[in-house]
């Protein structure tokens, strides 16, 4: 009976996750390209211009939480896929401030512990009234053409398409081994 119900949980929880843009969503009003973020150090500009033609997945990222071992998940994904599908980590403290530490300190707990290897940005808000740009162009309607889901918690995913499109929005529990995740990737 417990596996039942919680596989009925996973279910209904991974279902719920995952949002996909609907036929009837409108063009975004500025452009995913035309957007820019410093890296994790803040001394190098990252234009999304230079992604045209891939995927993107954006990732709000901290590294004290339940779901911060999938950083071990994504740097293999992005091993296998980067040539595909551009990974970009976001670190942000949004939540139960499991992302405290500074850039160094966030720049060696990746590297030490997962050694990854996909850009992470500087730290950002992704929700409140000091919501980064980035963020609050994916998820704001008005902005991104369909979406205002912003992050409920860690590890939350945005999908971009190769022509700057927002297609997905995934939960904190989705991984890349997930069937829908892949299906909205296309493998």
């Amino acid at each position: 009976m417990f596996k039942t119900i919680k596989n009925l949980y996973r279910s209904i929880t991974e279902k719920d996750n995952i949002v996909s843009k609907p036929a009837s969503a409108k063009a975004p009003k500025k452009s995913f390209y035309d957007l820019k973020i410093k890296n994790l150090t803040g001394k190098k500009e990252i234009n999304f211009s230079d992604f045209a033609g891939k995927k993107v997945l954006l990732i709000n990222t901290a590294s004290k939480c339940g779901y911060t071992p999938q950083y071990e998940d994504w740097q293999q994904f992005h091993e296998k896929f980067g040539d595909k599908v551009v990974v970009i980590g976001l670190p942000a403290n949004n939540f139960l401030a499991q992302e405290s530490g500074t850039a160094s300190q966030i720049e060696e707990f990746c590297q030490m512990n997962y050694g990854v290897s996909f850009t992470i940005t500087e730290k950002v808000s992704v929700s409140g009234s000091d919501k980064n740009p980035v963020y609050k162009w994916l998820s704001e309607e008005q902005k991104n053409g369909w979406n205002n889901l912003e992050p409920s918690w860690n590890f939350c995913k945005y999908l971009i398409n190769e022509k700057g499109e927002l297609t997905h929005f995934f939960g904190s529990n989705i991984k890349p081994e997930n069937p829908s995740f892949k299906k909205a990737l296309g493998f």
